[in-house]
């Protein structure tokens, strides 16, 4: 497939041609994987950031201007998206590292196992005392781990809802335990 074959496909994407769409990713996905693992050295991941694109691509057709060629914009927005899945997992990780030392150290102390019991019943007693709809985005989020993206899905809600109850939650939350947030 040469140049301008992927921008003939890329214009009839932008007016909203499924078949091109398609057509577009079956000729890159495998190949935009492989690339993607080389970053992230997790194919399940590799791949989602692959789906990612491609579906941002989808939703973002009409606005989308691409200078370079079809293939070179798309191998460097993967490279894009796997920096930035490596960065926030390095985030994450150091995040977690950290709040495994602070739970750590918690535990040292009797007291404070007293602490965290009653915190952890008022955080309980908060989450359930938010609306139903609230509460359920607040628990698929945080307990079960998903993307704001997932919950939208899975809830068939718009993913600016899923952000919308999400910060309500957690504001609601954050004044119901404000007398705990020393001990975080």
């Amino acid at each position: 497939m040469d140049r301008q074959e992927d921008a003939v496909l890329f214009q009839k994407i932008k007016l909203g041609d499924e078949k091109s769409f398609e057509l577009l990713f079956r000729r890159y996905y495998g190949h935009l994987c492989l690339y993607a693992v080389r970053f992230t050295q997790n194919n399940p991941e590799a791949e989602e950031i692959v789906q990612d694109l491609f579906a941002k691509i989808w939703e973002k057709k009409e606005q989308l201007t691409i200078s370079t060629s079809v293939k070179n914009y798309l191998f460097r927005s993967v490279k894009n998206h796997c920096l930035n899945f490596l960065q926030h997992s390095q985030i994450k990780n150091q995040y977690s590292q950290k709040v495994c030392s602070e739970a750590n150290d918690l535990k040292e102390s009797e007291d404070t196992n007293y602490i965290e019991i009653d915190m952890l019943r008022k955080i309980e007693e908060s989450i359930q005392a938010l609306p139903e709809k609230r509460r359920k985005i607040f628990r698929l989020s945080r307990q079960e781990g998903l993307k704001y993206r997932e919950i939208a899905e899975k809830l068939d809600i718009s993913i600016k809802t899923v952000e919308t109850q999400m910060g309500l939650a957690i504001k609601t939350l954050r004044e119901k335990l404000k007398d705990f947030l020393p001990a975080f």
